[in-house]
């Protein structure tokens, strides 16, 4: 019981310190986790644990799409991505079918593994430029 305290303390003391890349990655990896999970449930047959996992996945998305900054254009882009992968949750989750969570998932990984590159980018610009000699 304390070690379960403990480790939901360190959790939310993570989230109140991190960046706000830091956040996005680790909602893209709650994304990747849950959807990963209702596959396996699904292959399972638990029926219950594969719909709140997918339930959770989809608020993740779903918080992905509130905090869009629609200012820019890619939002634009990311706005319908977003849009397509609930839909789809949507129907893996009353068909119970763990191909089109595999489509999600594939799409979720692209998003992570971009935002990942994107941060390091951003953060150390100069190294990401070719340097060519006159």
């Amino acid at each position: 019981m304390a070690l379960n305290k403990a480790y939901s303390q360190y959790k939310e003391n993570s989230i109140f310190t991190s960046s706000p890349e830091e956040l996005t990655l680790m909602l893209y990896n709650g994304l990747v986790k849950f959807i990963m999970q209702a596959q396996h449930a699904i292959g399972e047959k638990n029926i219950e644990k594969a719909n709140n996992c997918i339930i959770r996945a989809q608020e993740i998305v779903k918080e992905f799409q509130a905090t869009l900054d629609m200012k820019y254009d890619i939002s634009q882009n990311l706005m319908s991505l977003y849009e397509y992968m609930e839909r789809r949750l949507l129907e893996a989750n009353l068909r119970k079918r763990a191909d089109i969570l595999e489509e999600v998932l594939g799409l979720a990984k692209e998003l992570r593994d971009t935002w990942i590159q994107a941060v390091k980018n951003a953060k150390h610009p100069q190294s990401n430029t070719q340097h060519t000699a006159k």
